[in-house]
C-alpha cells in the first residue's frame, strides 16, 4: 500500500507518497501565494496524477476540522477552505478513499507513532510559527474537542486583557514569530520582509539590546503559555515544534526563562519529525480510520 499524504499550508504544500509502516519514499512541496486555496486543490490533484499507484489519500489541513465527515468549518489562513468537504472533493475527484485530520493534531499523532509519545498517556504538542498552535493527548487518547476546536493554545492570554480589544493580548498577537520579526522591524525601522528570526537570534547572542529586549519577552511569553497549559492538562511531555527549535540552543534558553516559574517535573523538548510531522500524522490518521472500518 503507498499512501498519497499532504500536509497543506497558508504558504507551502507539502506532499509525499508514504508506506504504512512511516517510510516517506517521496516528496515533494509547491510554493502557495496568498493562501489560494484553488492553487492548492489544483497542486493535490497534479500530483495525484503523477503518482497512479497510491491506493489512499492522507490530509493534515489548518483550521477547524471534522475528520468523520471531513468538514471543514474554518480554513484558517485558507479562507477558500471555509465550509468547505475537502474529503468529499478529493474522493469524487480520485475515487479513493481519504483521511483529514487538523493541522497540529497530526503533528501531536506522528510523535504518538513515531516520536517520543509511542509510550505516553498525558503529552501536548505545541508549535510556534506564524502562529501558536497545539495539540492534546490525554488519557489515552487525542482530545478534539466538542466542536473539533481544542489545542488553540495561541490563544490563550499572555497577560491580563485591556477593555478595547481583548484579542490583542493572546499569545497569537504577543508571542509568535512573525510578531518578533515585526516588533524588531518597528524597533529598527527596517521593512519586515528584510527581518528573519535567525537574525534576530544572532544579534541576541552577540548581546544586542533591542534582540536582548524582545526575545526575552518572547521567551517570557512562551512560559506563560506553558504554565498554564501544565496546570491545565498536567502532561507529563510537552513537545515543541516549529523553526524556531533547530537553534540548538532552544531548549536549555527556555528551561532558564521557564525555572522563575515553576516547571515542576513536566518534561519540555523538541518534537521529533520537524518538516515531516504533518505528512506522517495525517498517514497515521488514515491508517487509524482503514481499521476502524475494517
Amino acid at each position: 500500500m503507498k499512501i498519497a499524504a499532504f500536509d497543506i499550508g497558508g504558504t507551502a504544500l507539502k506532499m509525499g507518497v508514504v508506506l504504512p509502516h512511516g517510510e516517506i519514499i517521496l516528496t515533494k512541496s509547491a510554493e502557495i501565494i496568498a493562501s489560494d486555496g484553488d492553487q492548492i486543490l489544483a497542486e493535490m490533484k497534479l500530483f495525484l496524477a503523477e503518482n497512479t499507484d497510491v491506493t489512499g489519500i492522507a490530509v493534515s489541513a489548518p483550521g477547524y476540522v471534522n475528520p468523520k465527515t471531513g468538514l471543514i468549518t474554518m480554513g484558517g489562513a485558507i479562507r477558500r477552505f471555509d465550509n468547505f468537504n475537502l474529503k468529499e472533493w478529493l474522493e469524487a475527484e480520485t475515487g479513493l478513499p481519504v483521511a483529514i485530520e487538523n493541522d497540529a493534531n497530526c503533528a501531536l499523532l506522528a510523535e504518538k507513532w513515531l516520536g517520543k509519545g509511542q509510550d505516553l498517556d498525558d503529552f501536548l504538542c505545541l508549535t510556534i510559527g506564524t502562529g501558536i498552535g497545539g495539540g492534546i493527548f490525554s488519557n489515552g487518547a487525542l482530545v478534539r474537542g466538542g466542536r473539533f476546536r481544542a489545542g488553540e493554545f495561541g490563544y490563550m492570554f499572555s497577560e491580563r486583557p485591556g477593555a478595547f480589544r481583548p484579542g490583542k493580548y493572546t499569545l497569537n498577537e504577543t508571542t509568535t514569530m512573525l510578531v518578533l520579526r515585526r516588533q524588531y522591524a518597528q524597533l529598527t525601522g527596517r521593512p519586515l520582509k528584510e527581518i528573519t528570526g535567525e537574525e534576530i537570534f544572532a544579534n541576541y547572542d552577540a548581546h544586542d539590546p533591542i534582540s536582548e529586549r524582545l526575545i526575552n519577552e518572547f521567551y517570557t511569553g512562551i512560559c506563560t503559555g506553558l504554565y498554564n497549559l501544565i496546570y491545565l492538562f498536567d502532561p507529563t511531555h510537552i513537545f515543541i515544534g516549529g523553526g524556531i527549535t533547530s537553534r540548538p540552543t532552544f531548549i536549555t534558553e527556555l528551561k532558564h526563562h521557564m525555572a522563575s516559574f515553576g516547571l515542576r517535573d513536566t518534561i519540555i523538548e523538541t518534537a521529533t519529525h520537524k518538516n515531516q510531522a504533518g505528512l506522517l500524522g495525517a498517514v497515521y490518521h488514515f491508517l487509524q480510520e482503514e481499521n476502524r472500518h475494517e
